[in-house]
């Protein structure tokens, strides 16, 4: 006869290995799904994928920032009153604040060369009537304090200089001290005073080999003279803390410059042999994030102010993908968003691409140099540059040269 004691422990034998077998088979199968993600991971480190068969989940390539950079130029001496004029430089500010930059670093180093007065800027938009004030974008006070005992800057142009005693004189971007010499100094000792007009002959600003004196105005100028006033700055601000709101990636989200009239105007075209292009319509945006580890929770900011259809292959990808006028403040739009003087739409488009946790300029030019040039200063270098790519790849292979090679005026700047 069979003892019940028998029968009862080889069936606890029985369910203890069932158990032990159960505890194995999640052990496998789970722990790496289970694993805490550590907030300060770098998942552009490639490394771990290579090594194991199962990578760590993540919520994109993200990275952290860089520590901001501190400015290393010398703000220029006093200007001695053995070299100043009686003369004044007048200018004003066009197309958009990405060429803002540019057009006060120019004026601000002829202004010095010819010890001439500055007369504070006007701000002409890309669209016939959008004029507006200099402080109704950017902070006056601010303007003129971080310019102090290096050139004279008046708020308005006296009234006994008329636009008849002006010549107009086109300068260069990143003009230099013997451009100024040779072909504007004589100009200004005939005529007493000037009115400015930049051009842009190719889209330059990369680091110079050579250290100039007009380098050390240009830095202060491209970078400690501009701040938005109050009320647009709080702007930016609000939109940004909705989009890190709307994140589950820690706060984090992508900005893109896409604009459909600049698209359309460039036409995405290939360039030669090499089939590089100019800019990169949303589909084409849309895979390329996809394909270097952006997932569909990812928050997308867009610079196209209100919705277009042809961003729909954009939200197909990334359903959380916004424009302006999807998130700026109800009771800011009437104010900051009006397509007939797009210049505060544009405004708030270059700070919030300068404050995003990634960058990707769809549209090659000065907009992405100087968005650039920003996020250096700020220690935000990551800056996706789009390829037509066929399979997954790493972020690594796709940051911006000014950031890889160090190679951005802005270097010549902080360190």
């Amino acid at each position: 006869m069979v003892d019940p004691r028998q029968i009862v422990a080889g069936f606890l034998t029985l369910s203890m290995f069932a158990m032990l077998a159960h505890m194995i088979k999640r052990e496998h199968f789970d722990s790496v799904a289970e694993m805490p993600q550590s907030p300060n991971t770098h998942f552009r480190n490639s490394k771990l994928a290579e090594e194991t068969a199962v990578s760590l989940p993540r919520n994109g390539p993200w990275i952290e920032d860089g520590p901001e950079l501190k400015p290393c130029w010398e703000k220029p001496s006093s200007v001695e009153e053995a070299t100043k004029s009686e003369g004044y430089v007048t200018f004003s500010l066009t197309d958009g604040p990405e060429y803002h930059i540019s057009q006060i670093a120019d004026a601000v180093v002829v202004a010095r060369n010819l010890g001439a007065t500055l007369v504070l800027p006007d701000i002409r938009g890309s669209r016939l009537g959008d004029r507006r004030n200099f402080e109704d974008v950017y902070d006056a006070e601010k303007f003129v304090r971080s310019l102090d005992g290096v050139i004279r800057v008046v708020k308005q142009q006296p009234s006994e200089i008329s636009t008849k005693n002006l010549a107009v004189v086109k300068v260069p971007n990143r003009v230099t001290d013997d451009h100024i010499a040779v072909q504007i100094e004589p100009i200004f000792r005939k005529k007493g005073n000037m009115r400015l007009a930049t051009y842009f002959p190719s889209v330059n600003m990369k680091k110079s080999e050579r250290k100039s004196n007009a380098d050390s105005l240009a830095c202060l100028a491209m970078f400690g003279t501009l701040e938005l006033q109050k009320e647009l700055q709080e702007v930016v601000d609000s939109i940004v803390d909705r989009l890190r709101t709307l994140s589950k990636s820690e706060g984090r989200f992508v900005a893109v410059d896409l604009r459909i009239d600049v698209l359309k105007k460039k036409g995405c075209q290939g360039n030669g042999d090499t089939k590089s292009k100019s800019c990169y319509n949303a589909r084409e945006i849309a895979e390329f994030l996809r394909k270097i580890g952006f997932d569909k929770e990812t928050i997308i900011y867009v610079t196209q102010s209100r919705w277009d259809s042809s961003l729909d292959a954009l939200k197909e990808f990334f359903p959380k993908t916004y424009t302006k006028e999807g998130i700026i403040p109800v009771d800011k739009k009437g104010k900051f968003l009006n397509p007939e003087a797009p210049t505060l739409e544009e405004v708030i488009d270059f700070y919030i691409c300068s404050q995003s946790d990634v960058f990707v300029p769809a549209i090659s030019g000065l907009f992405y140099a100087n968005v650039a040039g920003k996020r250096i200063a700020s220690g935000k270098t990551d800056i996706l540059v789009p390829s037509d790519i066929q399979t997954s790849s790493s972020t690594d292979n796709y940051i911006s040269h000014y950031i890889t090679k160090k190679n951005h005026f802005a270097y010549s700047c902080f360190c």
